[in-house]
């Protein structure tokens, strides 16, 4: 007896201590209920994601307006960005190691690269006194500079939208799903393409691309592709005769030097369309043809999914037709006999 209320005095102490616990659910046989626990736990920390998301998403929105406004109205961006052109001119070898971190904001940030681009070329072919110098070290600088805000942009565009605005996306329509199962097959393909198409926007590109299902590491090496693009305009930012040039400030410069520079702008306008034309349509045809193929295997696996359910469906019921005859079976017998018996 004396073990028996030791045994029971234990249990119930055991019991007194979970009930107590607040983070302990219970059932209706007194255990202890781990799920509901762990579904707040995980309720919770989804909710905590949502919030950083939210936030995040709506600080890199107004930046992005207030650039937009920016370059409409005050240009601070634009004469920050010519006054740290200046900076670099005077301080070349820190200037490669600041423009790089510059620029990886800018690209983050939507502000466009294209002073920083063309300023390259000019202030570090001014500051070494050779064009050729100037424009291998502008390359290598904005191709860095792009090419490491271009990930950064990618991993903060797929942790902000990729699971949740996309994810229902793809769920609900085969086409999203179809196009997103292309790009994560053949996105090396399609982004070499997008990236040699100077008409693309850059910083919009970088974040459309980390929505999408395309592999982080062609992503990556995709990047490779922004090189010809990045020697063109380094290559004219060194060919221009100042700063304010670049910037389009049309009073510092003279009226003759304006109407050669027209004529090069037309030039260079021209052909940076034609070239961006090429290229973006052939990324929008490389993009329709594998997505299209995709939707079709999309469209033949779901057929292949109902037909395999269908199969399903058909042998259960096959299966509870055949229950039921084995239960009748025996029923049958054992009124036969009871009936000799009777007989008997």
């Amino acid at each position: 007896m004396t073990i028996t209320n030791i045994n029971t005095n234990v249990t119930i102490t055991d019991n007194n201590t979970t009930a107590d616990d607040p983070n302990h659910y219970h059932n209706h046989d007194g255990e202890v209920d781990d799920s509901k626990s762990k579904q707040k736990c995980t309720s919770t920390t989804m909710s905590t994601s949502s919030i950083k998301k939210l936030i995040l998403g709506l600080l890199l929105l107004g930046f992005i307006i207030f650039v937009i406004v920016d370059s409409l109205t005050n240009q601070y961006s634009r004469n920050i960005l010519l006054q740290f052109l200046e900076w670099i001119e005077d301080n070349p070898i820190l200037g490669v190691i600041a423009f790089i971190g510059v620029y990886f904001i800018c690209t983050v940030c939507f502000i466009p690269g294209s002073i920083l681009t063309l300023g390259a070329g000019f202030v570090f072919s001014a500051s070494t006194s050779s064009l050729w110098t100037g424009v291998l070290l502008g390359t290598i600088a904005v191709f860095i500079g792009a090419s490491l805000g271009a990930i950064a942009s990618f991993l903060l565009g797929r942790y902000l939208f990729r699971d949740g605005f996309v994810a229902r996306l793809t769920q609900k329509y085969t086409v999203f799903e179809a196009i997103d199962t292309a790009l994560a097959e053949k996105g090396f393909r399609i982004m070499v393409l997008l990236r040699l198409s100077p008409i693309i926007p850059f910083n919009v590109l970088n974040y459309v691309s980390g929505i999408t299902a395309i592999q982080f590491l062609h992503y990556c090496i995709a990047c490779v592709a922004m090189l010809p693009g990045t020697i063109l305009y380094v290559f004219l930012g060194a060919s221009a005769g100042s700063l304010s040039e670049i910037g389009g400030n049309d009073d510092l410069v003279d009226d003759e030097d304006m109407e050669q520079l027209e004529k090069e702008d037309k030039t260079v306008t021209i052909v940076v369309i034609v070239v961006g034309v090429i290229f973006g349509v052939l990324a929008i045809a490389v993009t329709s043809y594998y997505a299209k193929q995709e939707l079709n295997k999309v469209i033949e696996k779901k057929e292949q999914e109902q037909e395999q359910q269908q199969q399903v469906e058909e042998v259960e019921g096959e299966e509870q037709l055949e229950a039921v005859d084995t239960i009748e079976v025996p029923t049958g017998e054992a009124n036969d006999d009871n009936d000799d018996n009777d007989i008997k």
